[in-house]
């Protein structure tokens, strides 16, 4: 199953910024998350992110 980046951006939300590779994790499993997202979520190559921008351009370096 592919991530859609809207449901992403969803169970994103509520998070102020900079935050952790494992408060990205844990603010989408409260928002109801998948394996599939905490799975890609828990692959991303950096552990902080000062910026939505930035969570984005750490999952195009997966691709």
């Amino acid at each position: 199953m592919a991530v859609n980046v809207t449901q992403l951006q969803e169970y994103l939300s509520g998070l102020d910024y900079p935050v952790s590779k494992e408060d990205l994790i844990r603010q989408a499993q409260e928002n109801g998350a998948g394996t599939a997202v905490i799975q890609l979520l828990r692959s991303l190559p950096a552990d902080q992110f000062g910026s939505p921008t930035q969570i984005g351009e750490s999952l195009s370096e997966l691709a």
